[in-house]
């Protein structure tokens, strides 16, 4: 197992080197001048010689690389044009937000998807297998724009059944106002025992993780399924058979675990293009993520914030891999072996 995480931690580091160095190339190769950029348009040629020289603009690019790196572990990712806000500190305001979508639309794709995918195998070619597929194909295949507004015309504009946007109900700031530990509205308003802002949030968080939910609960069964069937037909399933196992326990008792193997490595996949298909879903609702800081960075022409999430979303991706590769080691013994 030690020799299967340095050899995966080794990997990890190579893959975040790579997008250092592709950020750092974009960076460079955006039309404009940095600092003009930084500075203003009606800035002096003093002011913009002396914004070259804070962030050595003018040294050699091997020299511009190495400082940027270590100002990439030291915690300098730069300062954002648009709010003068060091990046770092802006994405430690915009990304829980993002993880709270994201990570409740995950919770909700495997809670759903795997058991789905176990009934298709269970009823493989027939009416319920038939179902299943067609309805993660659509899951996979529909704009996510246009199922975030659909929803949100329906539920919200015509039922009023939840919130159309926002991520709380923003009065609450004045009547009950939530003690912040991790960012993260949820989790800080269950660490205070906050009830109105979580009851809010929840409402709130319905739809965008329903929307964000969609692709992943169609990967997620669709992998299930075919994993299943795939291990169903394997000797040791033919033998439990034979001992008089019925099929529902040989899907679920036996091959259940070794078929989790493929899942949890598209689960890794999902998670991050998630988090990028969520930048829709966040513009749509008015959702206070990555995906509205990203937005509006974009429209700013805000390069070293637009860095920052790239580098993030990389991180998190590669994060994400690492421990799902982590998870397969324990599942499946066979992986650390690879």
């Amino acid at each position: 197992m030690a020799r299967h995480l340095a050899r995966r931690l080794g990997q990890a580091l190579l893959v975040v080197a790579g997008v250092v160095v592709l950020t750092f190339t974009v960076m460079r190769l955006v039309p404009g001048d940095p600092a003009v950029a930084f500075a203003g348009p009606k800035a002096t040629p003093e002011q913009l010689a002396e914004v070259r020289e804070r962030f050595g603009l003018d040294d050699p690019l091997p020299a511009q690389l190495v400082a940027y790196v270590r100002d990439l572990l030291t915690g300098d990712w730069g300062t954002s044009l648009r709010t003068r806000q060091p990046v770092l500190d802006d994405l430690y305001l915009a990304f829980p937000a993002s993880l709270e979508l994201v990570g409740a639309a995950l919770v909700l794709a495997i809670v759903v998807g795997v058991p789905v995918g176990v009934l298709a195998a269970r009823h493989n070619r027939r009416l319920p297998d038939l179902g299943v597929r067609f309805t993660s194909m659509l899951a996979v295949s529909v704009p996510v724009f246009w199922l975030a507004l659909t929803l949100q015309l329906i539920f919200a504009s015509e039922l009023g059944w939840f919130p159309i946007a926002g991520e709380y109900d923003s009065s609450l700031d004045t009547t009950s106002p939530l003690t912040l530990w991790t960012n993260i509205t949820v989790v800080d308003a269950l660490i205070t025992g906050n009830w109105p802002i979580l009851t809010s949030t929840l409402q709130h968080l319905v739809l965008p993780a329903l929307v964000v939910a969609a692709y992943p609960t169609g990967v997620i069964a669709q992998m299930t399924r075919a994993a299943l069937i795939e291990e169903a037909g394997q000797d040791h399933a033919r033998m439990e058979r034979a001992l008089g196992f019925g099929e529902t326990a040989v899907l679920t008792r036996f091959a259940l675990r070794p078929s989790l193997v493929p899942v949890l490595s598209i689960v890794a996949l999902v998670f991050a293009y998630s988090i990028v298909n969520g930048f829709l879903v966040e513009a749509v609702f008015n959702w206070p993520g990555l995906g509205r800081y990203a937005a509006e960075s974009i429209k700013a022409r805000d390069t070293p914030a637009i860095a920052g999430v790239t580098l993030l979303v990389a991180l998190v991706y590669t994060l994400a891999n690492l421990v799902v590769d982590l998870l397969q080691g324990v599942v499946d013994p066979r992986v650390r072996a690879r």
